[in-house]
């Protein structure tokens, strides 16, 4: 952060950045924590944030509204040159990477919708379809009956979603 703000008309304090970009000043606070934007400070010790912050800002609402983890807003802002805003170039760029994980992500939430149709979705009943909680009806060999209610670590599973891979 600067020290000293150049020119007071060149800047928003944090309410009026919250107010334009339509967040709350927390928000503001937690972006700029996580590194997402940058304000300087006046010799009285408040922020005052560069008018391009308010693209920023968008970028970062925009990206949320989609699903992008902000771990990942945050490496495509940190792979500016300088620190810069994005630019309709980098936005270009960076929305084609993003619209290829939002595919893929969108292909895996197809075969889980599909793969749930036909499942109970949570193994219990060990039933011989589950394709999500209970491939080829792992539970059943071990015993009769709701295995995850008799024993909720089948197959030494300490954590019953692990083999989801969440």
């Amino acid at each position: 952060m600067n020290e000293h703000v150049a020119s007071p008309r060149a800047s928003l304090t944090v309410g009026e950045l919250a107010r334009r970009a339509g967040v709350s000043v927390s928000a503001l606070h937690f972006f700029e924590r996580q590194g997402l934007i940058s304000s300087d400070r006046t010799s009285g010790n408040q922020r005052r944030y560069r008018r391009e912050m308010l693209r920023r800002v968008a970028f970062i609402r925009i990206a949320r509204s989609v699903g992008i983890p902000l771990k990942d807003v945050a490496e495509a802002l940190n792979s500016l040159p300088g620190g810069r805003t994005p630019t309709r170039d980098d936005w270009q760029h960076i929305s084609d990477r993003w619209r290829r994980l939002l595919d893929e992500r969108i292909r895996e939430l197809h075969r889980l919708r599909d793969d749930f149709t036909g499942c109970i979705g949570c193994g219990c009943l060990s039933i011989d379809r589950c394709t999500l909680f209970n491939p080829d009806d792992r539970l059943g060999r071990e015993g009769p009956g709701p295995r995850r209610l008799i024993d909720p670590s089948p197959s030494g599973d300490s954590d019953p979603d692990a083999h989801t891979g969440e």
